[in-house]
């Protein structure tokens, strides 16, 4: 007998951001496989008795790797068990769910993919500001500032991102966030094109900080990334008042 999997999308860490269907397929796992930034009060929703297996990378520390993940959602699914794979945020971005699909694909158990709120949204939110602006941004780009190195990756497109007129967001990319500015510079992106460091967004600890990129840059070179999971936004970003 084989099993299911559900890919369930946790939203940025606050519980009040899942959606119903996150909700019910926690409620109905048999195992639940979750990442990091999904623990918490996320995981009150999973049924009495259920396994939950923590299975998060996190940058700088002891991580699974992710054939060692991959095959612990073939072998629960092939016990025919009902599988929840917790996701960050919203599971198409940037959370390595294609090699896990693979996987799945390889051995035949079916899984379907529950979407959420990506932490772009959230963080724009949280900071009460639109991710676009009618006539000075139209356009959204989302982009890694990590590969699988932690270093910057090097085929980034480089005139879309030092584009005045785009909101970029930029995942994991607290570490290599000075030398990205600093190749945005050097093709013509103003430094004082203002920015959002958004850390442990939908969370008690969450933190905003507006700045400029080139500011935003100096405190990361000086004082290193820090711990908390973060994500940045720059370009041209309306102003608006932290509740």
């Amino acid at each position: 007998m084989t099993g299911f999997v559900s890919f369930v999308s946790s939203g940025p860490g606050d519980p009040e951001l899942l959606t119903l269907k996150a909700v019910d397929r926690l409620q109905k796992a048999d195992v639940v496989l979750f990442d990091d930034l999904s623990s918490g009060p996320i995981l009150g929703h999973a049924r009495p008795g259920a396994d939950l297996v923590g299975v998060g990378k996190r940058a700088g520390r002891p991580s699974p790797k992710q054939d060692h993940v991959s095959r612990l959602l073939v072998d629960y699914a092939l016990t025919g068990a009902r599988v929840v794979r917790l996701k960050s945020g919203d599971a198409g971005l940037f959370g390595r769910l294609e090699e896990e699909l693979t996987a799945l694909r390889a051995s035949g158990i079916g899984f379907e993919i529950v979407p959420g709120v990506t932490s772009a949204s959230a963080a724009a939110a949280a900071a009460c500001i639109p991710l676009t602006r009618r006539l000075t941004a139209r356009r959204v780009q989302f982009v890694t500032g990590a590969d699988v190195t932690g270093g910057l990756p090097e085929s980034l497109n480089w005139a879309a991102l030092a584009d005045g007129q785009a909101t970029t967001v930029v995942y994991m990319g607290k570490r290599t966030f000075a030398r990205l500015v600093a190749e945005l510079m050097a093709r013509g992106l103003p430094g004082d094109t203002p920015a959002l460091l958004a850390e442990a967004v939908g969370h008690p600890t969450q933190v905003l900080l507006r700045t400029t990129i080139a500011g935003l840059a100096a405190r990361l070179e000086a004082e290193g990334p820090g711990d908390m999971p973060g994500l940045i936004l720059y370009g041209p970003l309306a102003e608006g008042e932290t509740p």
